[in-house]
């Protein structure tokens, strides 16, 4: 008899230990796991907010060289942050749904011991998602770089005025916009903050990038999706109210003091991110039960 494949055999848990209450799945998903004979490794900050000390503590470093897997449990800025983290040592991740929305956190945290189950006896599916990686210039120096799986967003700060941003791809002038933002996103964010602002959805198998005006001036000015196999580049070319500045945000992480003259590049990273699904996944049915595209008109829904 040919020996059964144990799939992924240490595997690492990550949670979004703020929320009051994860404590219980948490430990119910490293009890599935450790039956199953997995070695289970707590993320260090998880396990030291939610008890959870029985099981061999390991930081995002040793997560990184040891696990084969992690297990995400939170919303979707829970997964935004271990990708960042982890894109660079190949760790795939698995998603389940403790927030509100939850587009890349897909699996309802009801379902997640019969998914991680499914995952364990290899009924998968591994998907590729792309990377953004962002820089900030200024005078030919960087100050600051970042990775971002949904997003690099420059936006105004607090009240301010609009900024009036100069668009380059490949060095190639597009236009000069004045607007709230400017959002350059993967085809993963295109449900996340590009959404919001009525930018496409894009399937995200396909090597694209987005580039989304937040309240441009020119109401002629639309979203574009364009290949991520260049370098958007968006220079401030003047701020509308200088004291209060300008923001790049990438994903969940914020750099401010932008001032006029700074140049924001952004292209696809070396690294991406390999998200595992159980067997049946599918994007069109997470866009249905999120988006609440197969439900039908309610009478209640009419507004006056």
């Amino acid at each position: 008899m040919a020996n059964r494949i144990m799939h992924f055999k240490t595997i690492a848990i990550i949670g979004r230990y703020q929320d009051s209450g994860l404590d219980t799945p948490l430990r119910n998903v490293a009890k599935t796991l450790a039956s199953a004979g997995r070695e289970v490794l707590i993320e260090t900050d998880t396990a030291k907010n939610t008890g959870i000390v029985e099981y061999t503590l390991a930081d995002y470093k040793t997560i990184g060289k040891t696990a084969d897997l992690a297990v995400v449990m939170g919303g979707d800025g829970t997964m935004l942050g271990a990708a960042r983290l982890l894109a660079s040592s190949g760790v795939p991740l698995i998603g389940i749904n403790h927030g509100r929305l939850g587009f890349i956190t897909d699996i309802p945290i009801h379902n997640a011991t019969d998914a991680i189950s499914q995952v364990l006896n290899g009924n998968y599916s591994v998907e590729n998602r792309t990377m953004l990686q962002g820089r900030v210039v200024r005078d030919g120096e960087t100050l600051y770089s970042g990775l971002a799986l949904n997003d690099v967003v420059l936006n105004r700060a607090g009240r301010g005025g609009m900024i009036e941003v100069l668009v380059e791809h490949n060095r190639l002038f597009m236009y000069t916009q004045r607007a709230d933002g400017i959002i350059v996103s993967t085809p993963t964010g295109s449900t996340a903050y590009s959404l919001s602002v009525n930018g496409p959805i894009v399937h995200p198998e396909l090597n694209a990038m987005l580039l989304v005006p937040v309240a441009p001036q020119t109401l002629s000015n639309r979203p574009i999706v364009l290949p991520d196999t260049g370098t958007l580049s968006l220079t401030i070319n003047s701020l509308s109210r200088v004291e209060s500045g300008a923001v790049v945000h990438f994903d969940m992480q914020t750099w401010s003091n932008c001032q006029a003259g700074d140049r924001i590049d952004v292209r696809r990273a070396n690294h991406g991110v390999r998200l595992v699904h159980p067997s049946g996944y599918s994007f069109y049915s997470t866009l249905r039960r999120k988006m609440h595209w197969n439900r039908m008109p309610q009478p209640n829904d009419d507004i006056e």
